[in-house]
C-alpha cells in the first residue's frame, strides 16, 4: 500500500492506495501517531483503496478518537462500495464522517 500525505498548517490529507492489511495498518498507525499532534481537520481519501482489514479498521478508529479528543474533525472520502460494506457490518458508518 502507498500512502500520501498532503499536508497545510493543521489539515493533513491521506490517500491510501492499495491494499489496507495488517502489516499496512502497521505502517499507517505509525504515520497517525507521528503526524497527527497538530492536526484539527484529517481526511482519508479511499478513492484507489481496495481492501481493508480488521487492523486497518483499528487504525480508522484510533484516529478518529484522537480527532475527538483534539475537538477535530475526520472524514472519509470516495469509499468504494466493497470497503462502505464492511463499514457498515462493523457499524463503523454510524459514527464516522463518510463522503462520496
Amino acid at each position: 500500500m502507498e500512502i500520501k500525505k498532503e499536508k497545510n498548517g493543521s489539515v493533513l490529507k491521506l490517500t491510501l492506495i492499495g491494499k489496507l492489511s495488517i502489516q499496512e495498518a502497521k505502517e499507517l498507525g505509525k504515520v497517525v501517531d507521528d503526524e497527527l499532534s497538530d492536526v484539527t481537520d484529517l481526511t482519508f481519501d479511499f478513492k484507489e483503496l481496495t481492501y481493508v482489514s480488521s487492523a486497518g479498521l483499528r487504525v480508522l478508529l484510533t484516529a478518529q478518537n484522537i480527532m475527538d479528543d483534539a475537538g477535530g474533525t475526520m472524514k472519509l472520502l470516495n469509499v468504494s462500495p466493497f470497503i462502505m460494506d464492511v463499514l457498515k457490518l462493523t457499524g463503523f458508518n454510524k459514527f464516522m464522517n463518510i463522503e462520496n
